[in-house]
């Protein structure tokens, strides 16, 4: 069993220390963390993956982002540790943090990413949405979270005002589960294929 929670500000330090684990120096260099800067979070989303003696293995974040002057949530960066890769937890984070993102009303999602993984999880290739560079054009996937939600939406993507309030799109409908709430949830048993796995490569490589 695992347990799935918001990122809090006590986990910082130790996702951080994932994300210095799992990528590249110079990571905050990259096209994405310009877009990042200065914008916070949307906290909801933030998600971390611990078993269940507490160890961090994974985490996904999500920032919002403009494209067209539309609300769109960047994803990224997602890690897995390096001890638990290939065992199926970046799907566990995406599926569960693309759930919330729908029931907090969110309707489009950007990530820069492998396709033939994230390909799984409905992205597809956006052909008229621009990261700034250097950024590898066929790596620019979207994903509808509502029906026609990148229909006309192109462009450069640009940074969210730090003024805007994006913690959530719009309400929460009746009998859906608190996008803040934690949960428990058992060992995927998918996923783990030996196709290269989430980290690293969404927004952040």
């Amino acid at each position: 069993m695992y347990e799935i929670c918001p990122e809090t500000p006590a986990d910082e330090a130790e996702v951080e220390s994932l994300y210095d684990l799992c990528f590249a120096p110079g990571r905050t260099a990259l096209s994405s963390y310009r877009l990042r800067d200065g914008v916070p979070r949307v906290s909801d989303l933030c998600l971390v993956l611990r078993d269940p003696t507490g160890i961090l293995l994974a985490a996904i974040r999500f920032w919002p982002v403009r494209v067209g002057g539309r609300p769109v949530l960047l994803l990224g960066p997602i890690a897995v540790h390096p001890t638990a890769q290939g065992e199926g937890l970046g799907g566990l984070l995406m599926r569960d943090s693309l759930g919330r993102a729908r029931a907090l009303g969110w309707e489009r999602v950007l990530l820069v990413g492998d396709a033939p993984y994230y390909s799984r999880f409905g992205f597809s290739r956006l052909d008229h949405v621009v990261m700034p560079p250097p950024t590898n054009p066929d790596r620019v996937l979207g994903l509808e979270l509502s029906p026609g939600a990148w229909v006309d939406v192109t462009g450069l993507v640009s940074r969210e005002s730090p003024s805007n309030d994006q913690a959530g799109q719009g309400r929460i409908p009746p009998g859906t589960r608190s996008a803040s709430a934690c949960i428990t949830v058992d060992h995927p048993h998918e996923d783990t294929d030996a196709h290269p796995i989430a980290t690293g490569a969404s927004a952040d490589q």
